[in-house]
């Protein structure tokens, strides 16, 4: 992951702390390189969840890992 880590970071941050919904985090992450499985690699590490909510679809928010990953990674950030 180490090639990938600064993508997965910035997706966690863009996700932000109150979440986004799937279609947008697709429309605004997917790749078709096989180089850059940035999507693939957070949800991997667990770095992600998704839950459908009526109403709103499916929505995808940091996981508690992933939350305690970027804050290792990015002490800067304020969360």
């Amino acid at each position: 992951m180490a090639t990938t880590e600064p993508l997965v970071l910035d997706l966690l941050e863009w996700i932000g702390p109150q979440g986004r919904a799937y279609a947008e985090v697709m429309d605004a992450w997917r790749t078709s390189c096989p180089r850059l499985p940035i999507w693939e690699e957070a949800n991997e590490h667990g770095f992600i969840d998704q839950r459908s909510e009526p109403g709103r679809g499916t929505w995808v928010t940091v996981s508690a890992l992933g939350t305690a990953h970027l804050q290792r990674c990015r002490p800067m950030l304020q969360r």
